[in-house]
């Protein structure tokens, strides 16, 4: 069984009500909470949409499911792999924007730079840090965010070499599509919790 990740938005503030090591706790508590509805079998789950949960707690976090992904975080990790082998040969105004919004998120980095998680926020205690796979402060979102919208426009500059470069060396290439609509869906998440003042929070379970 692979690595998963679910991807939320949520106060920032909310989650700093309570201590370093309770952080997290919270808001696992508050996703798995019955009164979302996030857990109804019946309940239709939309991909490339939000899901905004119900209760007490829903003023304070949204989750996002992405496309054609399943929840896993295989995706993720190929397009990382794909830019590793593109970057080289892409316009470095482009290089530039992608390195930053990807090392901020999910990508180490060719060196192991990797700046995908504050952890001036949430304790790094493994027994309660477990399975936290992005953490973004509000600052940072913001940061991203506007990677990521100076980026976008010159996304589609990419196809060409994406397609020539991306292949590994048994002959698997990416497919351009499924790698612009995996960034454009993390742009779309990131825009949504800069524009709420909330932070960014990916989970495996």
């Amino acid at each position: 069984m692979g690595l998963d990740i679910t991807v939320l938005i949520t106060d920032w503030s909310w989650l700093g009500d309570v201590p370093e090591r309770e952080r997290l706790l919270r808001l696992r508590n508050a996703w798995y909470a019955d009164g979302t509805g996030l857990w109804d079998h019946d309940a239709p789950v939309v991909e490339g949409d939000w899901q905004w949960p119900k209760g007490p707690d829903g003023f304070f976090f949204a989750v996002y499911e992405f496309q054609d992904t399943l929840g896993s975080y295989k995706p993720h990790f190929w397009a990382t792999h794909f830019w590793e082998r593109v970057r080289d040969h892409a316009d470095p105004l482009v290089r530039a924007g992608l390195d930053a919004f990807l090392l901020g998120l999910i990508w180490d980095g060719m060196d192991g730079e990797s700046g995908e998680t504050d952890r001036d926020f949430f304790s790094d205690d493994p027994e309660v840090a477990y399975g936290l796979l992005v953490a973004r402060s509000p600052d940072s979102v913001r940061e991203l965010a506007t990677a990521w919208e100076d980026v976008r426009p010159r996304l589609d500059g990419l196809r060409e070499v994406f397609t020539m470069y991306s292949a590994v060396p048994d002959g698997r290439g990416g497919d351009f599509d499924a790698f612009a609509l995996l960034l454009t869906e993390w742009g779309h998440v990131l825009t949504e919790a800069a524009r709420r003042g909330w932070g960014v929070v990916g989970l495996s379970e």
